[in-house]
Formats: structure tokens, C-alpha cells, sequence
């Protein structure tokens, strides 16, 4: 053995030595990648490096290559496998993946005299971290590249697309270590929550995407014996798998009072051997590549390989274990003047790189015997078959009825892409415009973005003209004329050319395909920045700014200086919402029944005004009149003003009696009186209401025609609401009544919000405690009555089972993969009417996502769901939620009747139970949607409005192809006609075959 230190191989800039982090050897052995606090990665000759001391290699090309594309210090280097990629991690949060250019010429470094020999290109920039990438590995066939990170978070990226295939979160700490399986079954990572994670996963296939992967990449054990008591000091935990596959080296473990390496057995995952003998810890560990001989290797053959591993760390000595020996093969102390923190062999075995913290890079050479005598890679290959290396474990379809239903499933995911293309690029393939396509984050307050439609450009000399009779003069204090500035020109008129970039986002919004990749379970460990125009202090007190009025001469200058740029504004407010607050007269009577209620609701308050207004197809229009102009004349409030075809009923109750008024466009329709004052109203285009502060509620035909006489309830209301036929009202003791007002009759009988509001579990006091309140209530076409909380929470009555049901919650906000706040109504896909309840479900989860932001509710729920991941026996925790998700949203789309919801959540679901490999429930979801052999056409059972069979056709086609489940998908298939018989040739072909 000896060692060849080279004076040129080192990250030296302005004459000092920088430190270097990594280093690591491409599968050839020619070349050598560094990096180090620079902030360049360095790829050196191989060649030069071991002839340095030889006359002959001065005149070899030294650095090959010098990529100076991170903006801070490279933590990590790492080839692919098969040669192809260098990947790189830096302090930047970024990982670039490099690949050679063959047919660039080399070119010289500016500011050097020297020159590089190979060109080498970024191709792929990969932003999935939220700080220092501290170590990056590849899968032993290079189909998958890890990075892991001082943000606690495994990420995982395709080694073809590199697209970003999975992001783990269950570390609760720095993670600065990953190594893989030689086997390609596992990988593990090394973490400062002192624990090394074993992981396992199939290699995913070239065109993978984070939906087709959701299953994959599970947590299989979490070792912390060895580690309980290891320091937190060291800047690295790099692992390494022995190339066997037998066992792992984790760095950085303890025995009793002294630092060691741990070897973890494969299998049992179990840590019976330390390696002793460092006297400071130990922050990487590397395996030789190869298997070794103790004896030479005769023609007999060898017997009993051993395996060769380093290991360094903060002592600044290396030492060299076998699997033989008790004691070290070799010992050196003090290589290095500072700690040394990364090891790279190269792939013969024969040579060790060691990188460190004083700038020097070390190679050691081994003479044939030194470490034993290397055996040949087809060795390594024989002794990991037993862990089914090299095995890829496909399933062969059993039939044609197999082939054939894959190819429907494949059509399927065909046209779907193509409908998607076809709205990137606005062809109009799926009828829906870039005026009026949702917006990803549609439904939230705040600002949306939308494309402004061109305007012609007029000639230029006319345009001059108007824009100079618009310059205003005007005068100053000392008698100077001054002509206000005017903008003249805005650049070209021209829509550009790009696809609608509000597209993106929704283009798998459609019924037929809707978005069913898992998403980021929400991270509430950050602050939550979705605060209002105004920040913090809009949030807490309002935005009360009055919009200023624009100037005389400037109205048509805002139309003219948009051309086709995208420009920002606000959402539509929802028709409920004050938007210039009333004056307060007074508060309500309190009725008598609310000192005896265990139930208290907060009545509103009388105010001077109470306003409705509705649109021509009676739904409620967002343009909502000021108390100073309820006629919504121009110029008299900074509130929207109704349109001509807009309905408004209003009731003034600034003089008795209270008056109501039903106006349109500024002309009052029929009037009427009331004795009492008004506290809310609502209508539409079937009737009108209006609700008193004595309990009793007065209802109206369109055309002022009482329909029926007051309703006189138990207390004041504080929530009402109507939907076609039916209306609802929530009392200020809790009861909820609703009523079909086309037959008369009520849809169940008056129902308390108590158990929602939690009081069973709140103990009685003689004085009223707080408790949640009721944030929004409403009703969807079928009069079922829809509720939100202010912790979140959704519920709806349900009067078939006579119960409350909780439709959404914040446990599935923090812990699901499927929640998803930018969720819209899911749209009619068949050109049938739309869902009764479109959009409902939606709306309450982003309900709850409000709450958990705002007020925090969810950090608990994530403390504890972060520690379960973390635990013995919660390795499908993750899933399992996720799936529990899925099954509450398909049963609420059932309670509310949500046609399209629940047919997307079907999918949605099926495909990852299958994806799972869950035999039971896709066997007996199937059972359940075919129901029995002897239904026809007329007794076919229906969910949700939509036949049975017809949804589990679609379910077929979305899992047709996986062909683990075809024994289970196949028979139903063929049932429904999907696959019928084998026409002649196919038989005539089965025949044969059977004959050979």
C-alpha cells in the first residue's frame, strides 16, 4: 500500500485551500468528481492521478473538468451506475444532474492558463429541498436517484425523467446519510433523530410519475439501538451497503462510552458488531465494491469471500476492517489535518480516495494481497441472487381477455392525455374557454390571475390625439402651469402566442380524469403566509380603504394600457358577504328560552339594512348594494352595484315599521311592511324570506304574495339560508329547521346542533363556557343541511339515519396525501346536468385548511402524526390514511347525492388500491359496484344517480392494465361484454399452441 497525494488535486482558490466535502469514482475508474466549499464540482483524470509521480504523466491532461453552477458549497458528488450522470447537492438546496457532451470541443478556463479537456452540461436542475442538500445516492440500475437533506426530507427523483416521484417526511431531523441495496430492494437513510430508516421499493419504470409511485418507496423498520447516545457534532452520517448486500455500515453509532460503526444485518435489522477503535466519531463509512479473497484464487476456485470497509471520521485517522478479522487490517493515523469526510473506492477495489476538511485529497493503492485478492464481479452478482437481484418480477398477462382489457385501460389514459393536451393548447377540444376555465386556486380569497383580452390598436395619430385631449394642466401654488405625465404607448397590442398559463394547473380537473396524484400532506411546522391585501393588519381589523375614484379623463386609460398583458384581480365575493358593513342600530331582544338552552348562539344584530340580491337564473348575484345606495346608483358606493336584470330585496329597519322592498333596476317592484325589525333575509326565484327578531319568519312569492302565515320559532334566528324549494334556519338555541315549501311540509323534524358543537363533552357550568361556533351553514339543492365550524370541521344531517355526519375534519388535512386545497367543483363530464352538490366537498376542506392555517388546530395533529410515522408498527400509516380519506369523500358525495365527485373519488380510489396491490378491497369493491348476475337494465341498482355497472366499467378500464388484479378484473370484464370471446385467429392461434 501506499499513498499518492498530489499537489494540483485540490479546491485551492486565491493560494487557500478550500475544504472538500466529497469525492467519488465513475464506474470506469477514469475519472474522479470532487466538491467542496468553492462551490465547484471538479472532475480529475484517474490516469494522471495515479502516474503523478511518474515523469510520463506530467504530460496528462490533470482536471478534465470544472462546473462552477451551484451558488454555495457542494456537499455531496455522486455518478450514476451506468455512467452516464453526475448528480451534485449543494448548501444552495439544490441538486444539478450533469452528463457529458461527446461532440463539444474542450475550451479554456477564463482567467487560467488551463483548459478543459470534456464538456460537461446541467441537465437537469431538481429544486425539491428546503435546505442544505447534505448526500445524494443512486439506485444500483440508476432508474432512481435520492437526495436526502438538512430539512428532514427523503426526496425521491426518477433516474429517467427525474421528475420527482416521492417526497418522504418521516425523520425528525437533519438527514445525512443514504446508501442503496446492491440488491436493489432497499435503501437506507441516517438521520440526527438518531435512527437509520430502512426503506423499501421496486425500481420504478422510465416513464414512472408520483401517481403511479404513491405505493411505492415504504418505510420497512427504523433501527435506533446503536444510536441512542450519539453525538449531534458530526457533519455527515454517511452510510454504506456491503456488496453482498449482507450487511450495513452506519457511522456515527456508539458502544457504551466510545464512538463505533454499527453493522446492521439484512433481514433481521438487527446490530450485533461495532466496529471499535476511533477515538472521535465517525462520519463515513465505505465498502469496497468488490468481494475479496484471503487466500489466492486457484483453479478450484475461492471459498468464503470476505468484504472490506473504511471508515474515517473526526479523529483524523482511516482504518481498514475485514469480515474475517476482529481486529483492523490497517490503521493511519493523522492523514489529514482536519477531519475527513467523504471515502470513494474504485470499482476494482484496488485504490481509496479520501477527501478533507484541509483541502487535500488522498488516494491509497493497494498492492494484489494488501487487502486480500479481489475476486470478479460476476461474484458479486451470484451471491446477491439470493436477495433476487437482477429479477424484475414481471407479470405476463394469462390471456387475450387480459391483453384486451389493458388496451382499453391504455386508450383510456390515451384520450385523457389527449383531452389534457388539448386544453394546454387551447384548441377548444373540451369546450371550455380561457374566459371561463377554473382557476387552480378558485374559491380562495385573493388574488387570481386571468388573461385580459387584446384590444385592436387603433392608428397611432388617433391614438395620439385622444391621449392628448385626456393631459390634464393644472396649477401650482406659485402660479406655474403643470401638464400631468401621460402614458402614450404600452408595447404591441398582440395576444402572445404561449398556451394560457392558467391551464397548467387545471387541466386534469375534468371529470373523466380528474387529478389523482397524491399531494404534500401539508407541512404546518412553517408560518402560513396566505394573508389578505393589507398583511397582518387587514387580517385582524379589515381592509375599510374606500377605492379611490378615478380621476376625470382617466376611466378609458385603464382599458388602454392593459393590451393582452396579464393582470391581477379579486375573486367574486361570495353573495353572503357584507361588503360595506351597515350601520349597527342596537342589539337583538334576547328571548327567554336561551337562559334555560345548554345550546347559545350569538344573534346578529338589528341593523339600518338587510339585503338579498339575485341574478336572472335566482342565484345569488355578488353584487351587493351599500346601505348609503341600495338602488346601486354609479359613483355612490365602493361596493359592486347590482345590474339591470339583478333582483333586490331589501328591509330598512332605520324607521318603524321595517320596510321591505323588492327593486330592480332601480324600480320597486311591490313593498310591504313588517312591525318588528328584520335580522336576516334571503330568497330567490321561487320565494322570498325575511326572519324577525321575534323568532317569526314571513315568506313571500316572487311577486309579494304572502305563501303561507309567519313561522314563529323557538328563539331569535342566526342562520338562514334557502336553496329552490327549501329553507333552512338555524335558531339561536341550536335547532335546525328545514322546510319543503312547495308541498308544505318539513324534511325532518326540528334537529339540534349540540352534538356537532361538542357539548357532551363540556362540562356543565353555572356560567355558559365558549365552545365552537358555527362559521357558515347552508343547504344544497336537496335541502340537506351543510355546516362548518370554526375548527374545521364539516358536517352534514343526514335524515335517513337521523344523525349528524362529519364530512370533513383536520386529521386529514395533516396526515393525507390526497388533500388538496385548490380543489374546485368537479364539472360535468357527459353533457348531463351538473351535480346537485357540486363543489360542496371541496369547498368545506378548504374550510378547513383556512382554520387549521389561521388558528393553528392542525400543529397538534401533526406532532402526533409525525411521531406514529416514526414508530415500530406505523409503517403504513401514510396509506392507510390516505385510503381512509378517499373512503370518507366517496361516502360524502353518497350523502350529498355528488354525482361527479363521487365518480372522480372512485377512480381516484380504485387505482390506488390497485396500485397497492390490494386484492381484498378491489375484489370486493368490484363485487359491490356489479351486484347481482340476475339484475337487468330496469333493477339495476344506482349510486349517487349513475348506474352501478356503468362505474364499474369505468373502474376496469382505470386498473385494467395492472396485471397482478387481471385473475380478479378479467371476470368481470368479460361479464359486462368489455372482452367478449376470441374471435378465429386468436382461436385458431390458442389451438396451436395447445397442439405444440
Amino acid at each position: 500500500m501506499h499513498f499518492i497525494r498530489p499537489h494540483w488535486l485540490t479546491h485551492a482558490g486565491d493560494k487557500k485551500s478550500c475544504e472538500v466535502y466529497s469525492v467519488h469514482v465513475s464506474p470506469d475508474s477514469e475519472r474522479l468528481a470532487t466538491g467542496g466549499l468553492d462551490g465547484n464540482v471538479r472532475i480529475w483524470s484517474t490516469k494522471a492521478i495515479f502516474k503523478s509521480m511518474e515523469p510520463s504523466g506530467e504530460q496528462l491532461p490533470k482536471q478534465l473538468c470544472s462546473l462552477s453552477h451551484h451558488s454555495g458549497a457542494v456537499l455531496a458528488v455522486r455518478f450514476s451506475g451506468n455512467n452516464r450522470y453526475l448528480a451534485s447537492g449543494s448548501d444552495d438546496k439544490i441538486v444539478l444532474v450533469y452528463e457529458r457532451d461527446m461532440n463539444a470541443q474542450g475550451r479554456p478556463i477564463f482567467g487560467t492558463g488551463d483548459s478543459h479537456t470534456e464538456v460537461w452540461r446541467t441537465h437537469r436542475r431538481l429544486a425539491g429541498h428546503d435546505n442544505d442538500v447534505q448526500d445524494l445516492s443512486w439506485s444500483a440500475d440508476s432508474s432512481v436517484l435520492v437526495s436526502v437533506g438538512l430539512d428532514s426530507k427523503v426526496v425521491v427523483w426518477s433516474g429517467s425523467t427525474f421528475e420527482r416521484l416521492k417526497r418522504i417526511d418521516l425523520h425528525q431531523s437533519h438527514v445525512k446519510g443514504i446508501t442503496f441495496d446492491p440488491a436493489n430492494k432497499y435503501f437506507a437513510t441516517a438521520s440526527d433523530d438518531r435512527s437509520v430508516k430502512i426503506f423499501r421499493f421496486n425500481s420504478p419504470p422510465s416513464n414512472a410519475t408520483a401517481h403511479d409511485q404513491a405505493g411505492n418507496f415504504s418505510l420497512e423498520t427504523s433501527i435506533v439501538n446503536p444510536f441512542r447516545e450519539s453525538p449531534l457534532t458530526t457533519y455527515f452520517r454517511r452510510c454504506s451497503w456491503s456488496p453482498d448486500g449482507s450487511h450495513i455500515a452506519a457511522a456515527n453509532a456508539v458502544n457504551g462510552p466510545v464512538s463505533s460503526v454499527a453493522i446492521i444485518n439484512r433481514g433481521s435489522w438487527e446490530s450485533e458488531i461495532n466496529l471499535i477503535g476511533h477515538e472521535g466519531p465517525v462520519e463515513v463509512c465505505a465498502f469496497a465494491p468488490r468481494m475479496f479473497s484471503k487466500d489466492p484464487i486457484g483453479p478450484e476456485g475461492q471459498q468464503n469471500p470476505v468484504t472490506v470497509i473504511a471508515c474515517a471520521g473526526q479523529d483524523k485517522a482511516l482504518s481498514l476492517w475485514n469480515t474475517s478479522n476482529p481486529r483492523p487490517l490497517v490503521i493511519t493515523q493523522d492523514i489529514a489535518t482536519k477531519a475527513i469526510s467523504d471515502l470513494a473506492w474504485s470499482p476494482d477495489g484496488r485504490s481509496l480516495f479520501a477527501a478533507s476538511l484541509d483541502g487535500s485529497i488522498i488516494c491509497l493503492v493497494f498492492e494484489e494481497g494488501d487487502l486480500g485478492f479481489v475476486l470478479a464481479a460476476e461474484e458479486n452478482e451470484r451471491i446477491l441472487q439470493k436477495f433476487g437481484a437482477g429479477r424484475k418480477g414481471t407479470t405476463l398477462p394469462e390471456g387475450t381477455d387480459s391483453i384486451r382489457l389493458e388496451e382499453l385501460s391504455k386508450a383510456g389514459e390515451r384520450k385523457e392525455l389527449e383531452g389534457r393536451m388539448g386544453q394546454l393548447m387551447m384548441d377548444g377540444t373540451n369546450g371550455t374557454t380561457s374566459e371561463d376555465t377554473p382557476m387552480a386556486n378558485a374559491g380562495i380569497p385573493g388574488p387570481q390571475w386571468q388573461m385580459q383580452q387584446p384590444i385592436e390598436p387603433e392608428p397611432q395619430a388617433k391614438d395620439n390625439s385622444k391621449l392628448l385631449e385626456q393631459q390634464r394642466v393644472t396649477i401650482t401654488k406659485d402660479g406655474k402651469k403643470r401638464v400631468k405625465p401621460l402614458l402614450v404607448s404600452t408595447g404591441g397590442g398582440h395576444r402572445s402566442n404561449l398556451p394560457n398559463a392558467q391551464l397548467l394547473q387545471t387541466a386534469n380537473a375534468s371529470s373523466t380524469g380528474g387529478n389523482s396524484d397524491p399531494k404534500t400532506i401539508l407541512d404546518l411546522s412553517r408560518p402560513y403566509d396566505g394573508l389578505p391585501k393589507g398583511g397582518m393588519q387587514s387580517l385582524i381589523i379589515g381592509n375599510k380603504r374606500k377605492v379611490v375614484e378615478a380621476e376625470e379623463g382617466d376611466e378609458n386609460q385603464t382599458a388602454s394600457t392593459t393590451n393582452g398583458k396579464r393582470i391581477a384581480i379579486h375573486s367574486a365575493p361570495d353573495a353572503k358577504t357584507v361588503i360595506e358593513t351597515p350601520e349597527f342600530i342596537r342589539a337583538a331582544v334576547i328571548s327567554p328560552a336561551l337562559a334555560v338552552s345548554q345550546t347559545r348562539l350569538g344573534p346578529p344584530r338589528v341593523r339600518t339594512i338587510v339585503n338579498r340580491v339575485i341574478d336572472t337564473s335566482g342565484n345569488p348575484s355578488a353584487n351587493v348594494p351599500s346601505a348609503l345606495n341600495p338602488n346601486g346608483s354609479a359613483g355612490q358606493s365602493s361596493s359592486s352595484s347590482p345590474t339591470v336584470s339583478d333582483t333586490v330585496f331589501e328591509a330598512r329597519n332605520s324607521q318603524q315599521p321595517t320596510r321591505l322592498t323588492i327593486s330592480k333596476n332601480g324600480q320597486a317592484l311591490w313593498i310591504d311592511f313588517l312591525p318588528r325589525c328584520v335580522l336576516l333575509v334571503t330568497g330567490n326565484s321561487n320565494f322570498w324570506c325575511a326572519a324577525c327578531e321575534d323568532g317569526s319568519i314571513h315568506v313571500y312569492t316572487p311577486v309579494g304574495r304572502r305563501l303561507l302565515n309567519p313561522l314563529v320559532i323557538e328563539a331569535q334566528p342566526c342562520f338562514l339560508d334557502c336553496k329552490d324549494w327549501y329553507l333552512m334556519v338555524i335558531s339561536a338555541v341550536g335547532m335546525v329547521h328545514v322546510w319543503n315549501l312547495n308541498p308544505l311540509r318539513a324534511v325532518h323534524p326540528p334537529v339540534s346542533v349540540a352534538p356537532i358543537l361538542d357539548i357532551a363533552n363540556t362540562l356543565p357550568k353555572e356560567v355558559p363556557s365558549r365552545a365552537e361556533s358555527i362559521l357558515e351553514a347552508g343547504m344544497n339543492s336537496q335541502g340537506n343541511v351543510i355546516i362548518s365550524l370554526t375548527n374545521g370541521d364539516g358536517y352534514t344531517y343526514s335524515r335517513d339515519l337521523c344523525v349528524w355526519q362529519r364530512l370533513s375534519e383536520a386529521w386529514w388535512a395533516v396526515s393525507s396525501q390526497y388533500w388538496d386545497t385548490s380543489a374546485r367543483a368537479v364539472p360535468g363530464g357527459s353533457g348531463t346536468e351538473p351535480s346537485v352538490s357540486a363543489g360542496v366537498i371541496a369547498h368545506l376542506e378548504r374550510r378547513t385548511t383556512t382554520e387549521v392555517l389561521l388558528h393553528g388546530r392542525g400543529r397538534m395533529l401533526q406532532r402526533i402524526t409525525k411521531t406514529a410515522q416514526a414508530r415500530e408498527g406505523f409503517e403504513g400509516f401514510e396509506t392507510a390514511v390516505s385510503l381512509g380519506h378517499l373512503e370518507n369523500r366517496m361516502a360524502a358525495a353518497i350523502a350529498l347525492n355528488a354525482r361527479e365527485e363521487y365518480r372522480s373519488y372512485l377512480l381516484i380510489y380504485a387505482k390506488r388500491i390497485a396500485i397497492e396491490g390490494m386484492k381484498g378491497k378491489v375484489e370486493e369493491l368490484l363485487r359491490d359496484l356489479m351486484g347481482p348476475l340476475d339484475d337487468t337494465e330496469e333493477t339495476e341498482a344506482e349510486v349517487c344517480g349513475m348506474k352501478k355497472r356503468t362505474l364499474l366499467e369505468a373502474v376496469l378500464k382505470a386498473i385494467g392494465k395492472n396485471r397482478d388484479l387481471q385473475r380478479i378484473t378479467v371476470p368481470y370484464a368479460s361479464i359486462l361484454g368489455m372482452v367478449g370471446p376470441a374471435d378465429e385467429e386468436d382461436q385458431t392461434m390458442a389451438n396451436e399452441d395447445e397442439t405444440l
